[in-house]
């Protein structure tokens, strides 16, 4: 494993002390320098292996935090709450409150690219997850301060039923048992005076239509269609 070159090290243990943690924690200094480390820097020692195992384990967390503090959720919630919590958007936010992109190392036309920010920040965050459990293989290093993130978000989350994202869990979901994904099929109904149910919205897998919902929007009708089909085909599976 590589050196970390003192001026590094005080930028990592910069990084560290905003996570709340010591720099005398059993922290493995070269992979989490690894974890901030772009493909534009070095095309063999870069971050995305971490980001890999970064991605199981912030997955993890999400589920033992909601399993430990909200159980009056359906597993359906709890799907649909933890695609919201692992998306790029709250990772790259999470990431940008730590100031993770003045750690980050990239180069060339990367460094002027606004547009691949935020995945790059995601992606960076999730690296950096991944070098903290493979420091310890536990999550010591990551509940302490991860925890309350994702306690406040799904308190958000759960006041506003919009934001839960039910065709992630679904999509999540046939990838994982079918390699394919839901296919939705969209109509908009014709009641002028029923404006708050302006679409409706179907969801078919394998030429099976899995569910049907009303919304206001396109996007509203879908996640609801979804909701249903994933209610049903995770009791499905419970009930074989």
């Amino acid at each position: 494993m590589s050196r970390v070159y003192p001026r590094r090290q005080r930028q990592l243990e910069s990084l560290v002390q905003k996570l709340g943690l010591s720099k005398d924690e059993p922290i493995k200094w070269p992979l989490l320098d690894l974890a901030l480390t772009h493909a534009t820097v070095s095309d063999s020692a870069n971050y995305e292996q971490l980001e890999f195992v970064g991605d199981a384990v912030v997955r993890l967390v999400a589920a033992v935090v909601l399993w430990e503090h909200y159980p009056d959720c359906s597993v359906g919630d709890f799907a649909a709450i933890r695609s919201v919590l692992v998306s790029d958007r709250i990772l790259a936010q999470l990431a940008r409150g730590y100031g993770l992109e003045l750690y980050l190392l990239v180069a060339g036309s990367a460094t002027a690219d606004h547009v691949g920010q935020e995945s790059r920040l995601a992606d960076a965050f999730e690296a950096v997850l991944g070098a903290l459990y493979l420091s310890t293989h536990n999550l010591d290093l990551i509940r302490p301060w991860l925890d309350p993130h994702f306690q406040e978000l799904t308190t958000e989350i759960r006041l506003d039923p919009a934001r839960l994202n039910y065709k992630a869990a679904l999509q999540e979901w046939t990838q994982a048992q079918f390699k394919v994904l839901p296919e939705y099929r969209v109509v908009e109904v014709n009641q002028p005076h029923r404006t708050h149910e302006r679409f409706v919205a179907e969801v078919w897998l394998h030429e099976k239509m899995l569910g049907q919902g009303k919304g206001r929007s396109i996007k509203a009708a879908e996640q609801a269609a979804a909701k249903i089909a994933y209610s049903a085909v995770t009791e499905d599976v419970t009930n074989d």
